[in-house]
Protein backbone atom coordinates (compact mmCIF):
# COMPACT_ATOMS: atom_id res chain seq x y z
CA UNK A 1 0.00 0.00 0.00
CA UNK A 2 1.51 3.48 -0.57
CA UNK A 3 1.82 6.46 1.50
CA UNK A 4 -0.67 8.34 -0.68
CA UNK A 5 -3.39 5.58 0.13
CA UNK A 6 -2.50 5.56 3.87
CA UNK A 7 -2.44 9.42 4.17
CA UNK A 8 -6.14 9.44 2.63
CA UNK A 9 -7.33 6.53 4.69
CA UNK A 10 -6.29 8.82 7.58
CA UNK A 11 -7.96 11.65 6.47
CA UNK A 12 -11.22 9.89 5.73
CA UNK A 13 -10.93 8.21 9.27
CA UNK A 14 -10.19 11.20 10.85
CA UNK A 15 -12.51 13.15 8.67
CA UNK A 16 -15.53 10.92 9.89
CA UNK A 17 -14.78 10.80 13.44
CA UNK A 18 -14.67 14.57 13.21
CA UNK A 19 -18.31 15.27 11.77
CA UNK A 20 -19.74 12.50 14.01
CA UNK A 21 -18.16 14.84 16.75
CA UNK A 22 -19.79 17.88 15.07
CA UNK A 23 -23.28 16.06 14.29
CA UNK A 24 -23.59 15.07 18.00
CA UNK A 25 -22.65 17.48 20.41
CA UNK A 26 -25.62 17.38 22.42
CA UNK A 27 -25.66 13.23 22.63
CA UNK A 28 -22.10 13.65 24.58
CA UNK A 29 -23.14 16.35 26.75
CA UNK A 30 -25.91 14.53 27.71
CA UNK A 31 -23.93 11.56 29.12
CA UNK A 32 -22.71 13.76 32.21
CA UNK A 33 -25.72 16.13 32.21
CA UNK A 34 -25.93 18.20 34.69
CA UNK A 35 -22.40 19.29 34.63
CA UNK A 36 -23.32 22.80 36.76
CA UNK A 37 -26.50 23.68 38.43
CA UNK A 38 -29.92 23.86 35.97
CA UNK A 39 -31.95 27.15 36.24
CA UNK A 40 -35.54 26.16 36.38
CA UNK A 41 -37.90 29.66 35.49
CA UNK A 42 -40.72 30.09 37.95
CA UNK A 43 -42.56 32.78 36.08
CA UNK A 44 -44.13 33.79 39.41
CA UNK A 45 -43.90 35.52 42.38
CA UNK A 46 -41.56 33.20 45.53
CA UNK A 47 -44.43 32.08 48.04
CA UNK A 48 -46.78 31.13 45.76
CA UNK A 49 -48.47 27.86 44.75
CA UNK A 50 -46.99 27.50 41.50
CA UNK A 51 -43.39 28.73 43.10
CA UNK A 52 -43.91 26.00 45.88
CA UNK A 53 -45.02 22.90 43.74
CA UNK A 54 -42.34 23.67 41.48
CA UNK A 55 -39.50 23.43 43.94
CA UNK A 56 -41.15 20.36 45.33
CA UNK A 57 -40.70 18.65 41.70
CA UNK A 58 -37.19 20.37 41.01
CA UNK A 59 -35.56 18.72 43.93
CA UNK A 60 -36.99 15.17 43.29
CA UNK A 61 -35.70 15.34 40.25
CA UNK A 62 -32.16 16.73 40.44
CA UNK A 63 -32.09 13.90 42.73
CA UNK A 64 -32.92 11.78 39.73
CA UNK A 65 -30.17 14.06 37.64
CA UNK A 66 -27.59 13.68 40.53
CA UNK A 67 -26.96 17.34 40.09
CA UNK A 68 -28.51 20.83 41.36
CA UNK A 69 -31.72 22.50 40.15
CA UNK A 70 -31.98 26.26 40.75
CA UNK A 71 -35.18 27.82 40.79
CA UNK A 72 -35.26 31.11 39.10
CA UNK A 73 -38.57 33.68 40.12
CA UNK A 74 -39.39 36.23 37.38
CA UNK A 75 -42.81 37.15 38.19
CA UNK A 76 -45.02 39.76 35.75
CA UNK A 77 -46.38 39.99 32.61
CA UNK A 78 -48.84 37.21 33.16
CA UNK A 79 -46.14 34.61 32.94
CA UNK A 80 -44.73 35.59 30.01
CA UNK A 81 -41.19 36.26 31.26
CA UNK A 82 -40.18 33.15 31.30
CA UNK A 83 -41.43 31.85 27.45
CA UNK A 84 -39.37 35.71 26.95
CA UNK A 85 -36.24 34.14 28.17
CA UNK A 86 -35.87 30.57 26.89
CA UNK A 87 -35.95 32.08 23.26
CA UNK A 88 -32.45 33.03 23.77
CA UNK A 89 -31.66 30.71 25.57
CA UNK A 90 -29.19 27.44 24.56
CA UNK A 91 -30.33 24.29 23.91
CA UNK A 92 -28.17 22.87 26.07
CA UNK A 93 -30.42 22.11 29.19
CA UNK A 94 -29.44 23.94 31.81
CA UNK A 95 -32.31 27.05 31.09
CA UNK A 96 -35.54 25.62 31.80
CA UNK A 97 -39.28 26.84 32.67
CA UNK A 98 -42.82 26.47 33.41
CA UNK A 99 -44.64 27.51 30.66
CA UNK A 100 -48.00 28.51 31.97
CA UNK A 101 -51.48 28.89 29.45
CA UNK A 102 -51.15 32.18 28.85
CA UNK A 103 -48.55 31.03 26.31
CA UNK A 104 -51.33 29.65 24.09
CA UNK A 105 -53.59 32.96 24.55
CA UNK A 106 -51.73 36.02 25.07
CA UNK A 107 -50.04 35.69 21.34
CA UNK A 108 -53.50 35.55 20.25
CA UNK A 109 -54.19 39.33 22.19
CA UNK A 110 -51.01 41.25 21.54
CA UNK A 111 -47.43 40.94 20.71
CA UNK A 112 -45.45 39.02 22.43
CA UNK A 113 -41.41 38.28 21.67
CA UNK A 114 -41.89 34.53 20.70
CA UNK A 115 -43.64 31.88 19.01
CA UNK A 116 -45.29 29.48 20.43
CA UNK A 117 -45.40 26.46 18.25
CA UNK A 118 -41.52 26.96 17.26
CA UNK A 119 -39.56 28.47 20.01
CA UNK A 120 -39.85 25.55 22.86
CA UNK A 121 -39.33 22.29 23.13
CA UNK A 122 -42.10 21.02 25.18
CA UNK A 123 -40.49 18.47 27.71
CA UNK A 124 -42.92 16.54 30.12
CA UNK A 125 -46.52 17.78 31.56
CA UNK A 126 -46.50 17.18 35.22
CA UNK A 127 -49.69 18.60 37.01
CA UNK A 128 -52.25 21.34 36.40
CA UNK A 129 -54.41 24.01 38.88
CA UNK A 130 -57.57 24.09 40.91
CA UNK A 131 -58.98 27.68 39.78
CA UNK A 132 -61.37 29.17 41.89
CA UNK A 133 -63.52 32.01 42.66
CA UNK A 134 -63.07 33.44 46.21
CA UNK A 135 -64.51 36.52 48.24
CA UNK A 136 -64.09 37.44 51.64
CA UNK A 137 -65.91 35.57 54.40
CA UNK A 138 -67.67 38.45 55.55
CA UNK A 139 -68.89 39.61 52.26
CA UNK A 140 -72.75 39.75 51.31
CA UNK A 141 -72.28 37.28 48.63
CA UNK A 142 -72.11 33.95 49.68
CA UNK A 143 -73.29 32.21 46.48
CA UNK A 144 -72.52 32.71 42.34
CA UNK A 145 -76.36 33.35 41.94
CA UNK A 146 -75.92 36.82 44.26
CA UNK A 147 -72.90 37.62 42.83
CA UNK A 148 -74.68 37.16 39.14
CA UNK A 149 -77.54 39.35 40.94
CA UNK A 150 -74.83 41.84 42.28
CA UNK A 151 -73.46 42.72 39.29
CA UNK A 152 -76.57 43.00 36.93
CA UNK A 153 -77.83 45.76 39.54
CA UNK A 154 -74.57 47.19 39.58
CA UNK A 155 -72.10 46.96 35.83
CA UNK A 156 -68.48 46.81 36.81
CA UNK A 157 -68.56 47.25 40.47
CA UNK A 158 -67.67 43.91 41.30
CA UNK A 159 -63.90 44.17 41.40
CA UNK A 160 -61.73 40.97 41.23
CA UNK A 161 -58.17 40.28 41.21
CA UNK A 162 -56.13 37.57 39.44
CA UNK A 163 -52.86 36.52 38.54
CA UNK A 164 -52.35 38.69 35.65
CA UNK A 165 -54.75 39.35 31.96
CA UNK A 166 -54.71 36.55 29.86
CA UNK A 167 -53.93 33.86 32.05
CA UNK A 168 -56.41 31.12 33.42
CA UNK A 169 -58.36 32.82 36.13
CA UNK A 170 -58.58 35.41 34.51
CA UNK A 171 -59.75 34.41 31.38
CA UNK A 172 -62.24 31.66 33.17
CA UNK A 173 -63.61 34.67 35.40
CA UNK A 174 -64.47 36.61 32.08
CA UNK A 175 -65.63 33.60 30.48
CA UNK A 176 -68.06 33.05 33.19
CA UNK A 177 -69.39 36.59 33.07
CA UNK A 178 -70.03 37.21 29.39
CA UNK A 179 -72.16 33.52 29.70
CA UNK A 180 -74.00 35.31 32.35
CA UNK A 181 -74.49 38.59 30.95
CA UNK A 182 -72.99 40.98 33.39
CA UNK A 183 -69.43 43.11 33.59
CA UNK A 184 -66.72 42.60 36.43
CA UNK A 185 -63.76 44.73 36.43
CA UNK A 186 -60.99 42.76 36.81
CA UNK A 187 -57.31 43.89 38.60
CA UNK A 188 -54.25 42.08 37.38
CA UNK A 189 -51.46 41.26 39.98
CA UNK A 190 -48.49 39.14 39.28
CA UNK A 191 -48.94 35.95 41.25
CA UNK A 192 -51.47 34.41 43.96
CA UNK A 193 -49.18 36.16 46.86
CA UNK A 194 -50.29 39.71 45.57
CA UNK A 195 -53.63 38.31 44.78
CA UNK A 196 -54.40 37.10 48.18
CA UNK A 197 -52.64 40.28 49.94
CA UNK A 198 -55.12 42.26 47.91
CA UNK A 199 -58.14 40.19 48.80
CA UNK A 200 -57.54 39.46 52.60
CA UNK A 201 -56.42 43.48 52.67
CA UNK A 202 -59.86 44.31 51.73
CA UNK A 203 -58.48 45.80 48.52
CA UNK A 204 -60.67 43.92 45.91
CA UNK A 205 -63.79 42.33 46.49
CA UNK A 206 -62.97 38.74 44.75
CA UNK A 207 -60.13 37.24 43.43
CA UNK A 208 -59.68 34.52 41.31
CA UNK A 209 -56.79 32.03 41.71
CA UNK A 210 -55.78 28.70 42.03
CA UNK A 211 -55.71 27.01 45.62
CA UNK A 212 -53.20 29.33 47.24
CA UNK A 213 -56.56 30.63 48.87
CA UNK A 214 -56.92 27.17 50.31
CA UNK A 215 -55.66 27.78 53.82
CA UNK A 216 -57.34 30.89 53.95
CA UNK A 217 -60.79 29.34 52.92
CA UNK A 218 -60.15 26.64 55.86
CA UNK A 219 -59.34 29.35 58.10
CA UNK A 220 -62.74 30.99 57.64
CA UNK A 221 -61.19 33.96 56.42
CA UNK A 222 -62.13 33.65 52.50
CA UNK A 223 -65.53 32.29 51.33
CA UNK A 224 -65.33 30.37 47.86
CA UNK A 225 -67.96 30.25 45.34
CA UNK A 226 -67.03 28.20 42.97
CA UNK A 227 -64.26 25.89 40.99
CA UNK A 228 -63.70 26.04 37.34
CA UNK A 229 -62.91 22.41 37.05
CA UNK A 230 -64.73 20.05 35.39
CA UNK A 231 -65.98 18.23 38.51
CA UNK A 232 -66.02 19.05 42.15
CA UNK A 233 -62.93 19.33 44.18
CA UNK A 234 -62.93 16.37 46.84
CA UNK A 235 -61.56 18.91 49.45
CA UNK A 236 -64.19 21.31 48.86
CA UNK A 237 -67.04 18.84 48.18
CA UNK A 238 -70.19 21.39 48.86
CA UNK A 239 -68.53 24.04 46.60
CA UNK A 240 -70.00 23.58 43.24
CA UNK A 241 -68.30 24.49 39.80
CA UNK A 242 -69.23 27.11 37.16
CA UNK A 243 -70.05 23.90 35.03
CA UNK A 244 -72.51 22.63 37.04
CA UNK A 245 -74.11 25.80 37.51
CA UNK A 246 -74.74 25.96 33.97
CA UNK A 247 -71.93 28.19 32.81
CA UNK A 248 -69.93 25.91 30.41
CA UNK A 249 -66.52 27.53 31.66
CA UNK A 250 -63.42 24.51 32.73
CA UNK A 251 -60.18 25.59 33.20
CA UNK A 252 -57.41 23.37 34.62
CA UNK A 253 -53.68 24.95 32.37
CA UNK A 254 -51.57 21.23 32.84
CA UNK A 255 -48.19 22.35 33.17
CA UNK A 256 -44.78 21.24 33.17
CA UNK A 257 -41.09 21.96 32.13
CA UNK A 258 -39.81 23.07 29.20
CA UNK A 259 -36.92 23.74 27.09
CA UNK A 260 -35.70 26.36 24.24
CA UNK A 261 -36.32 24.77 20.86
CA UNK A 262 -33.24 23.12 19.54
CA UNK A 263 -32.64 20.59 21.67
CA UNK A 264 -31.29 17.16 21.55
CA UNK A 265 -33.65 14.47 21.75
CA UNK A 266 -31.26 12.80 24.21
CA UNK A 267 -31.42 15.00 26.34
CA UNK A 268 -34.95 15.69 26.73
CA UNK A 269 -35.31 12.47 27.08
CA UNK A 270 -32.64 12.23 30.43
CA UNK A 271 -34.33 15.50 31.60
CA UNK A 272 -38.44 14.30 30.91
CA UNK A 273 -37.35 10.56 32.56
CA UNK A 274 -36.06 12.60 35.64
CA UNK A 275 -39.10 14.69 36.21
CA UNK A 276 -41.32 11.61 34.91
CA UNK A 277 -39.86 9.81 38.57
CA UNK A 278 -40.47 12.91 40.37
CA UNK A 279 -43.89 12.09 40.25
CA UNK A 280 -43.41 8.94 42.16
CA UNK A 281 -41.93 11.24 45.24
CA UNK A 282 -43.97 11.22 47.95
CA UNK A 283 -43.14 14.57 49.27
CA UNK A 284 -43.96 15.84 45.97
CA UNK A 285 -47.54 14.33 45.82
CA UNK A 286 -47.77 15.71 49.64
CA UNK A 287 -47.31 18.92 47.97
CA UNK A 288 -49.66 18.57 45.01
CA UNK A 289 -52.68 17.70 47.80
CA UNK A 290 -51.35 20.70 49.36
CA UNK A 291 -52.54 22.88 46.72
CA UNK A 292 -55.03 20.37 45.09
CA UNK A 293 -53.32 19.87 42.18
CA UNK A 294 -53.39 16.11 40.17
CA UNK A 295 -51.08 14.32 38.32
CA UNK A 296 -51.79 15.30 34.34
CA UNK A 297 -48.99 13.74 33.05
CA UNK A 298 -47.95 14.16 29.06
CA UNK A 299 -44.72 12.49 27.53
CA UNK A 300 -42.67 15.19 25.33
CA UNK A 301 -44.35 14.18 21.89
CA UNK A 302 -48.14 13.55 23.49
CA UNK A 303 -47.03 17.52 25.29
CA UNK A 304 -46.14 18.67 21.95
CA UNK A 305 -49.35 17.64 20.27
CA UNK A 306 -51.47 19.09 23.08
CA UNK A 307 -49.85 22.61 23.00
CA UNK A 308 -50.40 23.10 19.18
CA UNK A 309 -53.97 21.77 19.88
CA UNK A 310 -54.50 24.12 22.56
CA UNK A 311 -52.84 27.12 20.54
CA UNK A 312 -55.64 26.87 18.06
CA UNK A 313 -58.72 25.67 20.55
CA UNK A 314 -57.48 29.54 22.67
CA UNK A 315 -57.61 31.22 19.30
CA UNK A 316 -61.60 30.36 19.58
CA UNK A 317 -62.03 31.43 23.11
CA UNK A 318 -60.27 34.56 22.53
CA UNK A 319 -61.96 35.33 19.02
CA UNK A 320 -65.22 34.47 21.15
CA UNK A 321 -64.55 36.65 24.27
CA UNK A 322 -64.17 39.77 22.17
CA UNK A 323 -60.07 39.91 22.90
CA UNK A 324 -58.50 38.71 19.74
CA UNK A 325 -56.22 41.59 18.51
CA UNK A 326 -56.71 43.74 15.65
CA UNK A 327 -53.85 42.81 12.95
Amino acid sequence: MTRTRLNRRHFLQTAAVSAAGVAAPAWSQSGNYPARPIRLICPWPAGGSTDVVMRSYAESAAKALGGQIVIDNKPGAGGMLGANELVNAKPDGYTLSQLPHGVFRIPHMQKVQFDTLKDFTWIACLTGYTFGLVVPADSPLKSIKDLVDFAKANPGKFTYGSTGTGTSPHLAVEEFAQRAGITLSHIPFKGNAENMQAILGGHIMGASDATGWGPHVDSGKLRLLATYGSKRTKRWSSVPTLDELGYKTVSDSPFGVCGPKGMDPALVKTIHDAFKKSLDDPAVMATFDKYDQTVIYMNTETYSKWARETFAAERATIERLGLLAKT
